[in-house]
């Protein structure tokens, strides 16, 4: 990841037009752009929120019309192809900036009594003026696992993966449910496979839609490989040497199938 040098430490933008972000990029990399009059100017920045910093660099999430005429030497990408030019560090940033805008889009108007909410910057929340409803950034908890017997590695595709891509299983935490017993039902669900000795493994943000990935490992237990169809095209258990084509590696599937093959 390169950013544009200047003194001062420049404030670093990410600029979103609907869910693409806005960033120079060549054929080796892309860099997010930094704060300047004349892109400010272009651009029309209206409404923007502090996100953190990177490498001493204060960070600030924005949004502009999907018409927005875009600068030359820029273009819009979806986040998932950021990913790829990258470190972990700034995909938490980017994922934190993505989840702030759909919170500040979707809750533009209180749940109870329908009145407009005002965003207070101070401790990143929205009021109600009338009901004083109180409304924080929502997240979903959901559980990513590695499922191993032996030295083998269960891994499926769904049917939105890109083509050839395969992971490791995941699925939302409903109501009620503990993380492990969400875990055992997803691998019963999708895979009809028993599961044991289920371990955390590490925690990973996720802004498809607005996630928490909570990840554990188990071990097969029983049952016999037969997928849902509604949930998944295909499964299998690989050996390290012969894995498909397979996650980034920001993602915290792949931390976990690196994991797996380092073991």
């Amino acid at each position: 990841m390169s950013t544009t040098s200047q003194a001062n430490n420049p404030v670093l933008l990410f600029i979103f037009s609907g869910n693409k972000l806005l960033i120079h990029q060549n054929e080796t990399e892309a860099s997010l752009p930094t704060k300047t009059a004349k892109l400010e100017q272009q651009l029309l920045f209206s409404q923007q929120h502090h996100i953190g910093t990177y490498k001493n660099q204060a960070c600030y999430v924005i949004s502009i019309p999907k018409n927005t005429p875009i600068p030359n030497g820029m273009q819009l990408i979806s986040l998932r192809q950021f990913i790829n030019y990258i470190d972990t560090e700034l995909f938490m940033l980017a994922a934190r900036a993505f989840q702030l805008l759909q919170w500040d889009k979707n809750h533009r108007y209180c749940g109870h009594c329908a009145t407009p909410m005002y965003t207070d910057y101070q401790e990143r929340v929205k009021r109600c003026p009338h009901c004083k409803l109180v409304n924080y950034p929502r997240i979903s908890p959901a559980v990513i696992m590695r499922i191993t017997d032996g030295n083998k590695i269960l891994l499926s595709r769904s049917p939105h993966f890109a083509a050839g891509l395969y992971s490791v299983q995941a699925g939302f935490v409903e109501i009620g449910e503990s993380l492990e017993q969400t875990v055992a039902r997803e691998i019963k669900e999708e895979t009809n496979l028993q599961v044991k000795n289920i371990r955390y493994f590490g925690s990973q943000p996720w802004p498809f839609p607005n996630s928490l990935m909570l990840a554990f490992t188990a071990d097969y237990a029983g049952g016999e490989l037969k997928i849902d169809p509604q949930e998944l095209e295909d499964a299998a258990w690989y050996a390290s040497d012969s894995l498909p084509k397979l996650p980034t590696q920001q993602s915290i599937a792949r931390q976990m199938i690196n994991d797996f093959i380092n073991t």
